[in-house]
């Protein structure tokens, strides 16, 4: 384990262990914020509706320098044309209200992108965070992501239409 400086605060990045499953399950389970608050579909759409994951889904466990488990960051792929140079990865993030503003989230972030641009053949990392969300739009400035522009009515969650905002990270810039 690496030592920290006194105020220093640590983030790390690892996959989750066996151990972990619960705990995982809890949080899903127990949603901490209003952004993690999906309820029932829309109108039109059953309950029991479902659409796959989408392709190259995958989770990473975000700590504190004592390995202690803080939240969740994860990928997946998004596709913009027919061929692989058309394959972006967008990232979503999950921190835990005790960990919120020690700058986890944006430390966490511009990890995953150092480590997917290291890992995988992709130009573009993007992220999307609702418009009242203004903590996650400041965690993706500090990471480096450049704000793009408004996504309208992207989300359902809660029995309304959210807009989004979008961000971005190409690999020249990281």
């Amino acid at each position: 384990m690496a030592r920290s400086s006194p105020g220093h605060v640590v983030t790390r990045l690892r996959p989750a262990r066996p151990d972990e499953a619960a705990l995982l399950q809890g949080w899903r389970a127990d949603p901490q914020t209003e952004y993690e608050v999906w309820g029932d579909p829309p109108p039109g759409v059953a309950a029991t509706e479902t659409i796959p994951p989408p392709p190259g889904l995958a989770e990473l466990i975000v700590t504190a320098g004592t390995d202690r488990p803080i939240g969740t960051v994860g990928w997946h792929q998004v596709v913009y044309g027919p061929t692989a140079g058309s394959i972006a990865l967008d990232i979503g993030i999950s921190i835990r209200p005790e960990a919120r503003g020690l700058g986890h989230g944006s430390r966490a972030q511009r990890m995953l992108v150092d480590y997917l641009f290291r890992t995988f053949p992709v130009h573009r990392v993007q992220a999307s965070t609702d418009v009242t969300n203004l903590a996650e739009q400041r965690a993706l400035e500090r990471a480096s992501f450049t704000r793009e522009g408004l996504l309208r009515g992207a989300q359902w969650r809660q029995g309304s239409w959210h807009d989004m905002v979008s961000y971005s990270r190409l690999r020249d810039e990281a």
